[in-house]
């Protein structure tokens, strides 16, 4: 499969965000559909959609739904299902909780910080003590708002050797 550049990636992603909700699902089921095998899971990548909405798009493209009158409506700004940690601000205060074990960080900077847990162990020390489960994005955005880093092992080369 093809790999666009860069810049054509960065383009795509400026022209992704102008689009309405509509034309956004089947700019990204055109792009996918030209590259082919592997085209579907690239093109996620690139403009930060969803796979099912990739797959929306197709299916609108090869059922022929895809004529300009159709329902003009779209989305309200502000519509869908309300994010879980700001309907249930205890959520935050016991992700912190939570983290408070096992984050670590580096002593001479402050704002590093990083976890040993994954997402998804996280997710299983919250629902072991909360009452309402939490899922994996809302502790994913949880772990962004509070500056929490993922820490790679890297292999540094001294001068001198390959």
């Amino acid at each position: 499969m093809k790999r666009y550049d860069e810049t054509i990636e960065h383009e795509m992603r400026t022209f992704y965000e102008s689009l309405n909700e509509k034309d956004r699902r089947r700019y990204a089921a055109i792009e996918a559909l030209k590259l082919g095998h592997g085209g579907q899971v690239y093109i996620e990548q690139v403009l930060g959609c969803d796979r099912n909405t990739i797959a929306k798009g197709i299916g609108e493209l090869q059922s022929g739904a895809v004529s300009s009158g159709e329902d003009s409506r779209i989305r309200r700004v502000g519509g869908g299902r309300k994010r879980a940690e700001d309907i249930d601000s205890s959520i935050e205060v016991d992700f912190l909780n939570v983290m408070a074990t096992y984050t670590a960080g580096d002593p001479m900077d402050e704002s590093v910080r990083w976890t040993s847990l994954s997402p998804r162990e996280i997710v299983d020390k919250l629902n072991a003590q909360r009452e309402k489960a939490v899922g994996r994005d809302a502790v994913r955005r949880l772990l962004v708002k509070h500056g929490y880093k993922s820490r790679k092992i890297s292999k540094k080369n001294d001068e001198g050797r390959s």
